[in-house]
């Protein structure tokens, strides 16, 4: 075996010197920065995506706002309409107290059909868009389109400890 012949030994050290050298050099000059300016470039793309996902979260409490601003308008609202009614009933007590009552009645009941489906409505609207800017951050963020099943599952959760 030439690797045990004693005579060979200084040649085979200088071309492993050599050889070590140029894979040094090859490494040093190519390869590392190589895979500095991937990690370097890979940094940017999270650090990108963190902040969209931020713009994001910006954009669903600004939803939540918006929705929270329409459930204290239509609050104000419902009391103002049963307001009224009640004015109206005092000052016609006395002629059309029957008439009044059922009419009333029937105002409340559409009233509160009204903003119980609003409710049903702005849950059922929060709940999709928050589904789909969960999915689109989770999608941005790893490169891998999230489950339906594990984006509602989440989004029910948050919701509860929310409401």
């Amino acid at each position: 075996m030439p690797q045990l012949d004693i005579s060979t030994y200084l040649p085979q050290i200088v071309w492993l010197v050599i050889t070590f050298t140029v894979l040094l050099v090859v490494m040093w000059k190519v390869v590392v920065p190589s895979i500095s300016t991937t990690l370097e470039a890979r940094q940017r793309r999270i650090s990108g995506n963190l902040e969209k996902a931020a713009e994001f979260k910006k954009d669903a409490e600004a939803a939540l706002a918006a929705y929270e601003s329409a459930m204290a308008t239509a609050r104000a609202e419902a009391v103002s309409v049963i307001n009224e009614a009640k004015e109206r009933l005092t000052e016609n007590a006395q002629r059309r107290n029957a008439e009044l009552g059922e009419k009333l009645s029937e105002r409340i009941r559409e009233s509160e059909s009204r903003i119980d489906q609003a409710v049903k409505d702005a849950s059922a609207s929060m709940r999709t868009v928050a589904m789909d800017v969960a999915a689109a951050a989770v999608t941005r963020l790893t490169g891998e389109t999230p489950d339906d099943t594990m984006i509602g599952g989440a989004v029910d959760a948050a919701m509860k400890g929310r409401g």
